[in-house]
């Protein structure tokens, strides 16, 4: 099914950087909100900080974000010395497939990490990227009706 995430992991943290070297992965793509910052904060967290300067000494990083909001994706910028692309309309691939061109990376050596199976996944696979699937990053915090969005949405992945 096109919406099946290659790897499905509890969290951006489970990426393994021996099991993308293995897949000759060159860059790496995040979702923003949700997958390495609490949705609407626009601040990441020390960890997440850490972990995304880590995969920098292995990979180029960029972060690819539905967020119109260009003030907010400003100071998500202000923090990280990493590309953050705001207003991308995921699943359209058209900011994805920009920003493989100015890494110099074919898009078969990619790989996108998100939390939203009809945006990242499928962008993911439209570009014929990696695609990673990660529960949200502050999914002990949501509200219910949010979990119940992403547990429906998640249905639609299920063998």
């Amino acid at each position: 099914m096109r919406l099946r995430p290659d790897i499905n992991i509890k969290s951006i943290y489970d990426i393994s950087v021996f099991n993308l070297k293995a897949c000759e992965i060159e860059a790496i793509f995040f979702d923003l909100d949700s997958t390495v910052m609490r949705s609407k904060s626009g601040i990441f967290e020390k960890e997440t900080l850490e972990f995304l300067n880590l995969l920098k000494n292995h990979f180029k990083i960029a972060i690819i974000s539905n967020n119109k909001n260009t003030e907010y994706i400003k100071k998500a910028q202000s923090q990280v010395n990493f590309p953050i692309m705001g207003n991308a309309k995921k699943p359209d691939i058209k900011v994805l497939l920009q920003v493989c061109k100015d890494f110099n990376v074919n898009p078969f050596n990619c790989a996108f990490v998100g939390d939203r199976p009809l945006t990242d996944i499928l962008c993911a696979k439209r570009a014929g990227m990696l695609s990673i699937l990660v529960d949200s990053i502050s999914a002990a915090d949501e509200k219910k009706i949010v979990r119940f969005v992403r547990y429906l949405e998640r249905l639609s992945i299920k063998k």
